[in-house]
């Protein structure tokens, strides 16, 4: 499903070359769950972003369901990424003035689905993170985890085959971050390829597979029975 051949990404800064990603090939196929671990500067961040068309790789091929997506215009990548890839961020990125229902509704509106077709995707999906009694409030009307889950409805409701999330449970408590983490689970579940950047070793430790980076380099991708330990 995703492919990358010898991928870098290389940043000037000043005179220095900084090579944030370095020779980096990977395969992940469909319905995996994979972790990707690494102290900061690492490069997780940034594969992550090459993957989900947020950024360009310097050198090297992307391959997305295959299809070479490595040179894929400003245009080409927003489209691939609306209707094939979910992002979760640590800072959720909600619309502070739009309810949590107007922010999933977002990618519906930006793909161009009509209003009557968008109003039942959005409840549906609502319901299905237990979001219904909160369709209404505005960001800072709802907790953390909430908001979470609010920016994984957004994420989920074009139905991707891929979903990104960048250190998901690092602005949570653990109570919120278990019940996130569980939620991302369940969505891997039913089928969705999920990838998961964190420093957390016991995060990293629940997904089947885990890719471990240092210096912009994969220097372990290993497969495991995963933990479900508390998070």
């Amino acid at each position: 499903m995703i492919e990358l051949k010898h991928i870098h990404r290389d940043f000037q800064v000043g005179d220095q070359t900084v090579h944030a990603l370095n020779d980096v090939t990977l395969s992940i196929s469909r319905g995996d769950y994979v972790s990707i671990m690494g102290p900061s500067g690492s490069g997780k961040s940034t594969l992550l972003n090459v993957i989900g068309l947020l950024d360009r790789a310097t050198a090297g091929q992307y391959l997305l369901n295959g299809k070479d997506v490595t040179g894929l215009s400003e245009t080409e990548q927003a489209q691939t990424r609306n209707r094939e890839i979910g992002f979760v961020f640590q800072a959720f990125h909600l619309v502070p003035r739009l309810t949590a229902a107007e922010n999933v509704e977002l990618p519906l509106m930006l793909a161009g689905i009509p209003a009557e077709e968008r109003r039942p995707r959005v409840a549906r999906v609502l319901q299905e993170l237990h979001l219904t009694n909160r369709s209404h409030h505005k960001p800072d009307q709802l907790s953390g985890g909430q908001r979470q889950r609010v920016a994984i409805a957004r994420a989920t409701v074009m139905e991707p085959n891929v979903l990104l999330a960048d250190e998901p449970t690092g602005n949570l408590d653990q109570k919120s971050g278990r019940e996130v983490l569980d939620t991302l689970e369940a969505l891997n579940q039913r089928g969705i390829t999920l990838l998961v950047v964190t420093h957390d070793a016991a995060l990293g430790q629940r997904a089947k597979r885990q890719i471990k980076m240092v210096d912009g380099r994969i220097v372990s991708n290993s497969t495991s029975s995963p933990s479900h330990a508390p998070a």
